[in-house]
């Protein structure tokens, strides 16, 4: 697993790997400056210690300076590229994120909360960016720091050295030790933080439903119950990092204090000048802030490791329902608008009882359909094997004869305007909203689509008519004017097949009624298939099929379907019946 994701965080760097080679480089020159300039200290403190003049001393101090300056500038340099290109991978990670999921089936999303999705591309796309700018920064700093640093102290007085860097494999095992509980830790803040983002998005989007019950209380509660969880996750993290750090500090500094206890002997023993202990002296320190820092870049991969888990844990779904190289294009001026299901059966995932069961019909061209049935009767998941929002067996749905899991997708679903039972407006004004489907739409072209919709009067009494933003989902119209300006938005897309899955529940009677009886007049009919619990709506269509436990088990005319026995009659009966009381 280490390897596969240390292999995933290079996929990440490839594109910007000419940035990544120039930031290492900057950080090697200065590394190098680094460790040349306490031998030019050392030359300076030997060859004054000879012959001491102030014009030597200022030499030297010259050349330590703008050795010093050179060194901050290409820091500097470095610095600015390397964390340069952690905002690179974050900026590409989240185009990903956000792509891939425009990829996957609307079945997804079931099985995955929003705000744990938010969470991943937000804060654990952060945790991975911190390891490809801080991480990889303190990484880089720390090799060359020990590669070009040790050999240098080697070659001073090897004995001393040793004796120097003697607690490093303590450091090491101590880091290993932590590692695990870290990574643990780490994967409980992130959880308890997407449950947490979660509540706040429910309750946020429930805030309406929340006062009707007067639950305020108890949504308090329940968001400082995770708040509580987040601060001790947090809290345990934090403890383990406040012994890890400053025992790690210890140790490195305690190699200061081993050299300077060994070294004053080495001295007077002749076996290194006053000059060389200095040096090491100075490489001592040069090691001491990597290896504290070492701390810090463990905690920082640790909690990058939890995060290209959870990213990839997105990023690796494939979607069921997609694009094949033998799949067929079907240009929506070529389609007739015909469709035909033979032997139609879908079950949905870890369902026993099939939501579809063995059904066969053909619906001509321009011809209207009304689906009714109970509640729970299957209408819906025939209305998403359509467009093929599920993933369906081959052989069993055609249009115009061609099988739809053959059509390319982009064709198929736009040959089908589909207008589900949620409503769904986005928080822009509801001139945007109706023109979705070619945001370069004129106005008066969009008033006519709002005329056809019966909804063009409602708007123009709105504050600022078709500027008005209706809010987050639409939250500021009324259910019968969310269903209607969704229904325009389907009429601009001028779709030969018109799918409307109970899209005219919150529209009178009378209303629906008349906007079918449009939809069904002019020269280029639309194919029309509208489900419907409104049976005086459905009664307008030219044929309907009454669906019950998944199967079709009725299929005729109004005037037929309402004198024969059956479930559509019992339907109609109870439906004029409450009519009648209300």
């Amino acid at each position: 697993m280490p390897n596969t994701r240390l292999k995933l965080l290079g996929n990440y760097l490839r594109p910007h790997w000419q940035t990544v080679g120039f930031g290492i480089l900057s950080l090697f020159l200065v590394n190098g400056i680094g460790v040349y300039i306490p031998l030019l200290i050392q030359r300076a403190i030997d060859d004054l210690q000879i012959t001491f003049t102030l014009s030597k001393l200022e030499g030297y101090a010259l050349q330590i300076l703008v050795w010093a300056s050179a060194m901050l500038l290409i820091r500097m340099v470095s610095r600015i590229l390397i964390f340069g290109i952690g905002r690179q991978v974050e900026f590409d990670l989240k185009q990903t994120i956000f792509a891939h999921l425009l990829t996957l089936e609307p079945s997804y999303f079931n099985t995955i909360t929003i705000g744990d999705l938010i969470n991943r591309a937000t804060s654990d796309v952060d945790s991975i960016r911190r390891l490809l700018g801080f991480g990889m920064l303190s990484l880089a700093n720390i090799l060359f720091a020990y590669g070009l640093t040790l050999p240098l102290m080697v070659s001073i007085h090897w004995q001393l050295t040793l004796a120097a860097i003697s607690v490093y494999p303590v450091m090491m095992g101590m880091v290993q030790l932590f590692s695990d509980r870290l990574r643990h830790e780490q994967q409980a803040v992130q959880q308890t933080l997407s449950d947490l983002s979660e509540l706040v998005q429910e309750d946020i989007s429930g805030i309406g439903l929340i006062k009707i019950y007067a639950q305020e209380d108890n949504e308090r509660q329940a968001f400082q119950t995770l708040n509580q969880e987040l601060m001790s996750a947090n809290l345990d993290m934090a403890l383990t990092r406040n012994l890890l750090f400053p025992l790690l500090g210890g140790l490195a500094s305690l190699s200061f204090l081993v050299l300077l206890w060994l070294g004053g002997s080495e001295i007077a023993n002749g076996t290194i000048s006053i000059g060389n202990f200095v040096a090491l002296l100075l490489y001592v320190e040069r090691l001491v802030f990597p290896t504290a820092l070492l701390g810090f870049t463990i905690t920082t991969y640790q909690r990058a490791e939890v995060s290209i888990d959870r990213v990839e844990g997105i990023l690796q779904v494939q979607p069921h329902i997609q694009d094949t190289p033998s799949s067929i294009p079907l240009p929506s001026g070529d389609v007739q608008g015909e469709l035909t299901a033979r032997h139609l059966t879908y079950t949905y995932p870890g369902a026993s009882t099939p939501a579809l069961n063995n059904i066969n019909f053909t619906i001509r061209p321009g011809e209207k359909v009304a689906i009714v049935g109970p509640i729970g009767s299957g209408k819906s998941t025939l209305a998403n094997a359509i467009p093929r929002l599920l993933d369906i067996d081959p052989g069993q749905l055609f249009l115009d004869q061609t099988d739809i899991t053959q059509i390319t997708l982009g064709d198929l679903r736009q040959a089908i305007a589909y207008v589900p039972q949620e409503s769904l407006l986005f928080s822009a004004t509801v001139q945007d909203n109706i023109r979705y489907g070619n945001p370069v739409t004129e106005l008066n072209t969009v008033t006519q689509l709002a005329k056809q919709a019966h909804i063009h009067d409602e708007i123009l009494n709105f504050p600022k008519q078709y500027d008005t933003l209706v809010g987050e989902r639409g939250i500021t119209l009324s259910g019968g004017q969310r269903q209607r300006t969704a229904l325009a938005r389907a009429f601009l897309v001028d779709s030969p097949i018109l799918l409307l899955d109970d899209a005219l529940s919150s529209v009178d009677n009378h209303t629906a009624s008349k906007i079918l009886q449009q939809l069904s007049s002019g020269h280029q009919r639309k194919t029309i298939i509208f489900i419907s619990h409104q049976l005086s709506a459905a009664a307008t269509a030219d044929r309907i099929l009454v669906m019950h436990h998944g199967e079709i088990v009725q299929s005729g005319s109004h005037a037929r379907l309402s004198q024969e026995p059956g479930l559509y009659q019992s339907l109609w009966r109870q439906q004029q019946l409450n009519q009648d009381l209300g």
